[in-house]
């Protein structure tokens, strides 16, 4: 039986918790609103859900994360996929304006159509943003000839030590926002609204941005106690943004559907806390090429002073990440730390850095990634763990839906 509009709707009471797994806790700071989640707290803290690129990419970035990965039940049509995406659209379009996914229409019998968590709560700056693995452009749905020529599951990376079970997955929901409740309630509710369609195949919560997507914002510090994502690319670098992000359908392999999408490259890195924090201060700015305190290059001042790659170690990652060492490279980097207790073999922090980056094409990332993961000193105090790829449709027009530049005419 193809799955309907109305079992996606009936079956939105039904549960969905399991989209909380692998997550780690970390302090439920409250940002209130009325209680419709209305007035002018609400208004200032609404990023707006249409537009021709989806909202989570070059918004500012906000404070917290919950990501999840999702793979799609077998004995499903195109036709699901059109409605699934379809209602998670709708729904987040209500959430990231500060409203419940839906109305309750069942009275007090049904269970309620909203888990309720976010009522009471501003929106909270957030977003939501969705993503195609390559394994959905395969024969299940028809969708091979659509598949971009770019979008391929990653190949084997120098340091790799990968997790299958935190790695992949048909379809990836990302949900930004300043409130960690307001995040973990935009993916519960999107995995209730799926289910039947989609189950979670792995999910990570995050806190503590480590980069800035904007010039307005601070550059923040990530678990090593380092400034992270001092020369990021910034929304308001909008040729950067043209060249580097956005895809704009005039290169070999870039579908019209994906005109105005991008790509998502996301790694679970796992930093060696206990071995980092031994490591001398002098061990620790040479091995990532800044001073600790000021965050300015090493030789430098101020932060922003431009890096001399020739006076920077050989090794380090500051001189090894430049756009400079890597053909005029550059990424859109939203990543965020995060710490989910202790591991079940040594008893060590499970903590590090879930990297997430935009680009035209993920090949600019697996470039820059074999130089770090072959030469880069940072790789004695990290290790990557978690990876997938998607591609990032555009962002909906009103009365529209994400992805009805693929999956509009689907019968």
């Amino acid at each position: 039986m193809a799955f309907t509009r109305r079992r996606l709707l009936t079956s939105a009471g039904a549960g969905g918790l399991a989209a909380a797994a692998g997550g780690g806790g970390f302090a439920l700071g409250r940002a209130t609103a009325d209680d419709d989640g209305s007035g002018p707290d609400a208004e200032a803290q609404t990023v707006p859900f249409h537009g021709e690129h989806q909202a989570g990419i070059a918004t500012a970035a906000q404070d917290r994360l919950h990501f999840a990965a999702f793979d799609v039940e077998d004995g499903l049509q195109a036709t699901d996929l059109r409605d699934l995406l379809r209602e998670w659209s709708r729904a987040a379009q209500r959430m990231t304006a500060g409203q419940p996914v839906g109305e309750n229409a069942g009275g007090q019998l049904a269970p309620p159509v909203d888990t309720g968590e976010a009522t009471g709560l501003t929106p909270a700056r957030l977003t939501v943003t969705f993503g195609l693995g390559p394994a959905l452009f395969d024969d299940r749905f028809g969708l091979a000839g659509s598949r971009p020529e770019p979008l391929r599951d990653l190949p084997a990376l120098p340091g790799d030590e990968l997790d299958p079970g935190r790695s992949g997955g048909d379809m990836c929901v990302q949900a930004c926002a300043d409130d960690p409740q307001v995040a973990f309630h935009a993916v519960r509710n999107l995995a209730r609204i799926g289910r039947g369609a989609v189950t979670v195949r792995w999910s990570q919560l995050g806190f503590g941005r480590t980069s800035s997507t904007s010039r307005a914002q601070a550059t923040p510090r990530n678990l090593m106690g380092f400034k992270d994502g001092t020369r990021n690319l910034k929304a308001e670098d909008a040729g950067d943004l043209a060249r580097h992000v956005w895809i704009a359908g005039d290169r070999p392999g870039e579908p019209d559907w994906l005109r105005g999408g991008t790509y998502l490259v996301a790694r679970r890195i796992r930093m060696l806390i206990e071995v980092w924090d031994r490591a001398s201060l002098g061990d620790q700015e040479q091995t990532i090429g800044r001073h600790k305190t000021s965050g300015a290059p090493i030789g430098g001042r101020e932060e922003f002073d431009t890096p001399d790659l020739a006076r920077l170690p050989a090794d380090s990652h500051v001189r090894l990440a430049s756009p400079s060492s890597n053909d005029g490279i550059k990424l859109l980097r939203r990543g965020y730390s995060f710490t989910d207790g202790l591991d079940d073999r040594l008893g060590q922090l499970d903590a590090g850095l879930f990297f997430l980056a935009f680009q035209r094409d993920p090949a600019a990332f697996v470039d820059v990634q074999r130089r770090l993961g072959s030469t880069d000193k940072l790789n004695e105090y990290i290790k990557h763990v978690g990876s997938g790829v998607w591609a990032i449709p555009p962002g909906a027009r009103r009365g529209g839906w994400v992805g009805d530049t693929l999956l509009a005419t689907t019968r």
